[in-house]
């Protein structure tokens, strides 16, 4: 399909209110793991978080690595293992988390953004004490597994107040000087809060919230924060998406404006999500 000069012209001016409503406002994206198996649409992600930064968004990436992390577990005989959606964290998964989360990954996206003309900062939440966690308490041991007390915000701010886009994995150390496994979706919400971000931005492998699993064309676009709760209530919300709705309803409680749940298997969903009037997933608002 050609498309016209006149159509990307109109593109762009479309465009310009949005770019100009989130100029200077940080928006902090969580990257998931099962969002990042295909180059091509890393690569997209990665483009769309370098526009946001070159017009004038600042952009935090707190990203997973659960197939990495898989990956690297089969290599050394060990079997992944998941307690209520969390993966148990024996001492010797620890150090695997750590080394494939903070070395690995990061590492991989921070050399993504900078190849294709981004700049961007590795971090992790033992970097000045940004994420402070104590071990999971529960009735179920989930081993290695944190629970965040406190954001310090002070590394994340110095980087973008020098145009640095922030990429960080979430380790953190707890009291006890140990290392330990936060999930990612929960350090986003709680990193965003803290940050009082204008949106958090959620990629994951579904649509969004559907009215109807089965049927994508039953996609909620718009829902309000005293809603969530009713339709959860009603089974309308189930399975793994209760989780990502609670760190969504936990974000917008804590000062962010907007939260997103969006496709992250869509080339350039965040753009689409972002820049447009319809957008292509579900936005929840207070």
């Amino acid at each position: 399909m050609k498309i016209s000069n006149l159509t990307r012209a109109n593109t762009l001016i479309q465009a310009l209110p949005y770019i100009q409503e989130y100029r200077e406002k940080v928006i902090v994206v969580k990257y998931g793991g099962n969002a990042m198996q295909s180059m091509s649409l890393e690569e997209a992600v990665i483009k769309d978080i370098i526009l946001m930064n070159c017009v004038g968004i600042k952009v935090v990436l707190v990203h997973g690595g659960g197939p990495d992390i898989d990956n690297m577990l089969k290599k050394v005989g060990k079997k992944s293992e998941f307690i209520n959606g969390l993966r148990y964290t024996d001492e010797e998964t620890m150090e695997i988390v750590q080394m494939v989360l903070a070395g690995k990954v990061n590492k991989e996206l921070v050399a993504l953004i900078n190849k294709n003309g981004g700049k961007a900062l590795g971090l992790c939440g033992i970097d000045g004490a940004m994420i402070k966690a104590n071990k999971k308490i529960s009735n179920m041991d989930y081993g290695y597994v944190g629970e965040i007390e406190e954001i310090n915000t002070e590394v994340i701010s110095s980087a973008l107040e020098k145009n640095y886009i922030s990429v960080i994995s979430t380790i953190a150390y707890g009291d006890d000087g140990k290392a330990y496994n936060i999930n990612a979706d929960i350090a986003a919400a709680k990193i965003a809060g803290a940050l009082k971000a204008e949106k958090l931005i959620i990629l994951t492998d579904v649509q969004g919230i559907l009215r109807d699993i089965e049927d994508e064309d039953t996609l909620i676009s718009n829902i309000h924060l005293k809603e969530l709760d009713t339709i959860i209530e009603n089974k309308i919300i189930k399975g793994g998406m209760i989780p990502k709705i609670e760190c969504c309803k936990s974000a917008i409680i804590n000062g962010v404006k907007k939260a997103h749940i969006i496709d992250g298997r869509i080339p350039h969903t965040i753009l689409l999500e972002l820049f447009s009037r319809n957008g292509v997933g579900t936005m929840i608002e207070k």
